[in-house]
């Protein structure tokens, strides 16, 4: 499992504006009322809350966030791919992993907010996750991905998929509880994402990842999503906090706009500056953290067609290898396996396999969602 990260990243916690973040603890009564959007009287009978997978109390008081959960992000654990699909092994597996992350890691409870077994068994992660999807108002502050832990969901999926795609029972429960989170905190399949497009990892598995768009898809059909009200580009929303390939490739293109960064996937002050910089200068509304909003990435990455070359080419081909495609290469040429790699990408987001990277092909490359995707059956 992937163990590399701190179980609350108080910067979060302390984003301007928000005020304070931890608003109550497990046991105390929220100052929030339950929201409006949440579905009243949600049936979760079929996810097995702490109590009844016989989880240890936590180790120190879990907080409640105070930030908007925006995102659901996906992972796999990195366990043995089992061929034990049973319950009892599903309740194990939360014991094994509570046991993991809090007697190895030394935090304060499961970093996760769910668990989906490979036999397609839901189980509740960190204490108070359960109440807080009921209630559908603030999500428990997690520890499952850097920066992101008091705004996204967070979804371990049992087993190791960088070279095999998961069970269909497993594809299945995590439809069934993705489509639930959306619905009690308001959220669109649209709001789904990976641990790598915020984090320097091989989680979710390049195998697994190659599902999302599948999944996106029928989580929007079960929540009956109008198509016109999915954004054309779905870019995912780094900032400060992250870290990670998505972080480089802005690093790439901020270099070939000018700017002396490091190109390291640490989003370090040099980047914070030059992101700020280039809102500023391209009249986007300069955002305290440098977030790259969609207004930042479509005015920064340039679009290619099949002579380009260079740093941009890099960043292209850079990405393109981390998600799984090993034959391309880091050269800066555009040569005929990364077109051939681009071509595969762009069918897998229902895009025109034309090879060339225009601004909805990068938004697919860097992690974010395009409109066409959901047109695909």
């Amino acid at each position: 499992m992937h163990f590399d990260y701190p179980e609350l990243d108080r910067r979060t916690l302390l984003r301007a504006g928000l005020g304070a973040a931890a608003v109550a603890v497990v046991g105390s009564e929220l100052a929030f009322p339950a929201a409006a959007r949440a579905e009243p009287g949600a049936d979760l009978d079929w996810i097995l809350s702490c109590d009844e997978w016989g989880a240890r109390p936590p180790a120190d008081p879990l907080s409640i966030s105070a930030i908007a959960t925006n995102k659901i992000i996906v992972h796999h654990m990195a366990f043995p791919n089992v061929t034990d699909y049973s319950e009892e092994h599903a309740k194990q597996l939360a014991r094994d992993c509570q046991d993991l992350h809090m007697d190895v890691n030394r935090w304060s409870d499961t970093g996760q907010h769910f668990t989906v077994s490979r036999g397609g068994y839901v189980t509740e992660g960190r204490h108070g996750s359960l109440e807080r999807l009921r209630a559908g108002d603030r999500q428990m502050i997690s520890a499952h991905c850097p920066g992101e832990n008091g705004r996204a969901i967070g979804i371990e999926n049992e087993g190791t998929y960088v070279t095999e795609t998961p069970p269909q029972e497993l594809l299945d429960s995590l439809v069934k509880l993705c489509t639930t989170v959306c619905r009690q905190y308001g959220l669109h399949a649209h709001d789904i994402f990976g641990h790598w497009d915020f984090r320097a990892t091989q989680c979710p598995g390049a195998m697994f990842y190659r599902e999302f768009p599948a999944l996106r898809r029928r989580v929007f059909a079960e929540l009956g999503t109008d198509l016109a009200d999915v954004p054309a580009r779905r870019w995912p929303d780094i900032w400060r906090f992250v870290g990670g390939p998505v972080v480089q490739v802005a690093q790439y293109l901020l270099t070939f706009r000018g700017y002396a960064v490091p190109v390291t996937g640490v989003f370090d002050a040099a980047t914070v500056a030059a992101v700020q910089d280039w809102q500023a200068r391209n009249h986007i509304p300069v955002d305290i953290d440098a977030t790259l909003t969609a207004p930042t990435w479509e005015t920064l990455a340039p679009e290619l067609d099949r002579d380009a070359t260079g740093i941009p080419v890099s960043a292209v081909q850079f990405m393109l290898n981390l998600k799984g495609y090993a034959d391309v290469a880091v050269t800066g040429a555009y040569d005929w396996v990364t077109k051939k790699a681009l071509q595969d990408l762009q069918r897998l987001h229902g895009l025109p396999a034309h090879g060339k990277v225009d601004t909805t092909t990068w938004c697919a490359l860097v992690g974010g969602v395009v409109r066409q995707a959901f047109k695909q059956h």
